[in-house]
This record gives structure tokens, sequence and C-alpha cells, in this order.
């Protein structure tokens, strides 16, 4: 049996470094082209929206209709960390990672048609500041926002950088730093001149880009295979050579239930009982209470083009599985022994990662599949879900830490000071996303979407609990509301810090050496535990204290007819 050193050498003797598929003068010209239309746009929009008020920088002035903001929904979900952690998903374990695609076509229209009505009529421009209006107080809404701040930079930023600085490796072999620092200025001066119109508009362009795209690449790819029919019979069989195997071991092999969504309740990958109760909170606080999207929908002209919003980025949704799980899928059956490798010196030749290749199946199959000139195309693609994420995120959290957390420290700044104040935050964001580049590089290597995924479950549902309550639960008062925060927050903090410390779970070989609280208490049922935590304690708590006062608990849902009588009754029971 041959070690892993005679493994990597033959591997490096039949795979070279794939100076044959590299990017090209055409494909550089793309990408130019690309940056010079999305830099007008971004001027246009400058020039011709209002940015000298809060509301026309961080609200496009509530004026966009429907098309525009369902475009930007989707691509504010849709960054590298879809292109990349979706196929490399799909490449290690089948279709279940699409479970999080449909999932979001139904918490879409909870956001249109329970949430949204809310927002509009009590004139927010946060979701901090909704929980000030519902709750009083200031504590809740400053917590909120230094949470998402949190969550921002350890989900958010963190998975686009890393994601996106893995497409570049692969295609450009330019110095990472030097593209990433490129990438995020431009996104953030961008950002700043324009305010959330600019935003919007330059989203509708890159979701054209992205959707067509990302379709041809799904046509061209199914054409290698065979189509669907040889998907499914040729991912089963799609592992690496036996000579490049890790002996005795059958991590090579792809999983039984690849095509299958939704699986036992007992699964580590995706128990069924565990996406539908536990891991809906994380996605509801993601759909429903995140600053990113739903401030696209507050800057809509009227309540019934944030609904057709929803509606269009519902329908939109539709389409990840089948254009980019799937498309990870082709490329672990065209290129087995890169994407599915398992010796760990093999890996970190192929990926700079011994974890595991998976990640790389989207940029791998746009460098072998692409003709000269597409694969600029595609660059332009990924350039554009990095770029549309990014300032969706600097966007709102300059928006959270300037109407949330300054204007605290500074209660009688001007409205002149708040836009200085929004556009050097922008700043701090680009200085923060890049120092954390580095820790990305070293964390590279497993599903990066099922990364993010994880960390926003251990802090997001009990947001998710609160919102719901805040919004159905009249009852539920601010002291309720603040002490099932803290509690939820020791607890997920505690499991998160936990998660770090055993950041090993074996495999390949390896024994798995977590604690039984790790190990067989998965994080989707760790998200269910926490969401009813923080539900029952401030039901709990609210009902031991004193009523909210009148002026709070009418910014319930009781206040809107946004809802069927069914629902409204419900609201009022509870």
């Amino acid at each position: 049996m041959a070690t892993s050193d005679e493994r990597l050498a033959l591997f490096k003797q039949e795979y070279p470094i794939h100076d044959d598929v590299v990017m090209t003068t055409a494909d550089f010209g793309v990408v130019v082209a690309y940056f010079i239309i999305i830099i007008a746009i971004g001027v246009v929009a400058m020039c011709c929206s209002n940015r000298s008020t809060i509301g026309g920088f961080f609200l496009a002035g509530r004026s966009m209709v429907f098309f525009p903001i369902g475009a930007s929904l989707f691509v504010s979900n849709i960054g590298t960390e879809h292109f990349i952690g979706l196929s490399g998903s799909g490449a290690a374990s089948g279709i279940g990672v699409g479970a999080w695609e449909f999932n979001a076509i139904l918490l879409l229209q909870l956001l249109g048609w329970v949430f949204i009505p809310v927002y509009i009529a009590c004139g927010t421009y946060t979701m901090p500041e909704y929980l000030t209006k519902r709750f009083g107080g200031e504590r809740l809404r400053v917590y909120f926002a230094v949470l998402s701040l949190i969550l921002y930079i350890f989900t958010k930023c963190s998975g686009d950088l890393f994601t996106g600085a893995l497409f570049i490796q692969q295609s450009l072999r330019w110095n990472l730093y030097l593209c990433i620092l490129v990438l995020v200025v431009i996104t953030g001066i961008l950002t700043m001149t324009g305010g959330l119109t600019a935003v919007i508009y330059t989203d509708t362009m890159q979701c054209a880009l992205m959707v067509g795209g990302g379709l041809w690449l799904m046509v061209e790819s199914f054409k290698r295979i065979g189509g669907y029919d040889g998907l499914v019979r040729k991912y089963p069989n799609a592992t690496t050579k036996a000579v490049y195997r890790l002996p005795n071991e059958t991590c090579h092999e792809t999983d039984k239930y690849s095509f299958q969504m939704l699986r036992g309740v007992d699964d580590d990958y995706m128990p069924w009982l565990g996406f539908l109760l536990g891991q809906t909170p994380g996605s509801i606080w993601y759909w429903c209470a995140d600053q990113v999207i739903v401030q696209r929908l507050l800057a809509a002209k009227s309540l019934s083009h944030a609904q057709g919003a929803t509606l269009m980025a519902g329908f939109i949704k539709v389409l990840p599985l089948f254009m980019m799980v799937m498309p990870g899928m082709i490329s672990r059956i065209l290129y087995a022994d890169e994407v599915a490798c398992v010796d760990p010196e093999i890996c970190n030749y192929v990926c700079q990662s011994e974890a595991g290749c998976s990640s790389i199946a989207y940029p791998r199959l746009v460098l072998g599949v692409m003709p000269e000139g597409l694969r600029g195309l595609m660059m332009a693609v990924m350039i554009a879900a990095l770029m549309s994420d990014l300032d969706s995120i600097f966007n709102s959290a300059s928006t959270l830490f300037t109407v949330d957390i300054y204007t605290k420290i500074r209660k009688s700044c001007s409205q002149r000071e708040q836009m200085v104040v929004g556009r050097l935050f922008i700043l701090v964001m680009v200085g923060v996303s890049i120092a954390w580049v580095p820790v990305l590089k070293e964390t590279q290597g497993g599903q990066v979407f099922i990364y993010i995924q994880e960390i926003t479950n251990y802090l997001a549902p009990p947001f998710a609990a609160i919102f719901l309550l805040a919004v159905l639960v009249p009852r539920v008062n601010e002291k309720g509301a603040f002490w099932g925060l803290m509690l939820a927050f020791v607890t997920g903090v505690t499991r998160m810090i936990l998660s770090f410390v055993y950041y090993d779970a074996g495999g390949c070989g390896k024994e798995d050496k977590r604690p039984i609280i790790l190990k067989n208490f998965h994080y989707m049922y760790f998200s269910l535990f926490i969401t009813l935590l923080t539900a029952a304690t401030a039901i709990i708590v609210s009902l031991c204290t004193e009523k909210p006062e009148p002026k709070y608990s009418c910014f319930a849902l009781e206040r809107f007819n946004a809802l069927p009588f069914s629902l409204l009754l419900l609201s009022r029971i509870l």
C-alpha cells in the first residue's frame, strides 16, 4: 500500500496545476467591462438619489417598486458563500443542502404578509428601533444591534470573503490579499457614495448577471454528463481513484442519502424534525428580522410593492438547487480526484486545506467547462455575488451602527453628522473584513454554508422568538424579552465556545472525541431548545411583572389589519 507521500507524488504527476484553464485576456476584458458598468450605475444612482437625508441614504426615500426590491432581496441573500458553499455541500453530501432554499420561499412570505405590515406601519428604519417602539427602553435595541454586527462579521462577511478569496485563488492565481482589498474597497466606495438606492439598482443588474451566468453553466454542465439521468446514475460512483484513497477507510464514498433532501430524525447532517422545527427559527431571524433583508422592503413605496417583492424573490429562490447544488454534484463527477480528495496531503496540494476540497467544486467546474470569454462572465458573476452581498452588509451595518448605537452616544448629533458617521463606519467594516482574511484562510476546508448555519443557530434563534412574541403577543413586556434573550445568549455562547474548542469531529480514520453534548445534540435541535427557552422565559417573566403600557403593546399585530381574522384571533388569545 502506497504511503501518503507516494500518493501525493503520483497525484502531482497526473494532475499538475491547471495552467491550461486560467483566465485569459478575453476573460479579463469581460470582468473589466462588468466593473465599468457597475460603477456607472452607482454613479447615476448617486446623482439621482436623495442622499442628504437619513431616509434617502438608508431607505432610498421609501420610493422603490417591487421589481428592483425583489431582485435586491435575492442577490443580498445569494453571495459567494452560496455559489461556493451550496455547490460544495452538494458535492460532498448531495441535494440535502437545498432544503434551506425551499424553506426560504415560505419564510419570505411570512416576512411579506406578517412582519412587514407591522414594520411599515411603525415607520421604523431598523429592527432594533422596532424593538424600542414595541417594548420601550434602549437595552434591547442596543443589544440587538451589537449582536447583529457580530453575526455579520462572523458569518456574512467572513463567509463572503473566504469563498470569494477561494474562487479568486483558483481562477487568477493572484495575491489573495490584493484581490480582496480591491474588491472590498470598490464595494465600500459604491455603498458610501450612493446609499441604498445605488445598492438596489446595482443589485438589479447583478441579479440578471447571476441568474443568466449560473443558468448557462448549469445547462453546459448537464450536457457533459447526459442530463439529470446521468447525474443520478454517475454521482453515487463519483469517488477518487483507488490509488489516492486512504487504506481501510470508506470516507471516499458518496453519501448514501445524496438524493434525499430531509433524512431521519437522528441523521447527523439533515434530520427532518430538526430542520423543520430547529432550523426554522434561525431562518426566521435571517428573513424576517435581519436588517440586510428587511431594509430592502422598508424602501418600498407601499405595502403592496413590498409584498410583491417577497413573491418575486420566492419564485427566484427555486433556482439555487438546480443552479448551484446540482452543478456542485456534477463537478464531483467530472473532477472527483480533486473535488472529492480524501488524503490530507493531496487536498492540501489542491486547495490548501487538509480537511477536504469540496468547496472548490464550483470554481473548478467554471474553469473546466466554460470556454474562453465565458469564464470571464462567470468570474464576473462571482464578483457580482461577492459585491452585492458585501455592499448590502456594509449599508445595513452602517445603518445599525448610526441609528441604534451612535445616536445613543451622541444624542444631539445632526443628520449631517449621522451621514458622515455612517460612511466612516463602512470604512471600519472594510478594515475589519480585510483583517479577518488571515483567520478565514486558516479555517478553510469545511462546508462553508453549513458552518454559517451552525454559528447562526447558536445566537440568532432567540431573536426569532422575541420578534414573533412582539408581533403576536401584546402581553409580553420589555423585562420578559430582555431576560429571555440574556439566558439564551449565555446558553448559546457556551455551546459556540465548546464547538470551537472541540472543532474536530473525526472521520476518515479519526476518532470523534467531542463531548456528548456536541456529538449527540445536533445544532438544529439546540436551536429549537434555545428558541423554546427564550419564549418560555419571556412569557413567564412578563406574566410575573407589570403589563406593558398601551403605547408599547399597540405595536403588536392586533393594531393592523394585515392578517386573516383567524390569525388575529390567535394573537389576541396568546
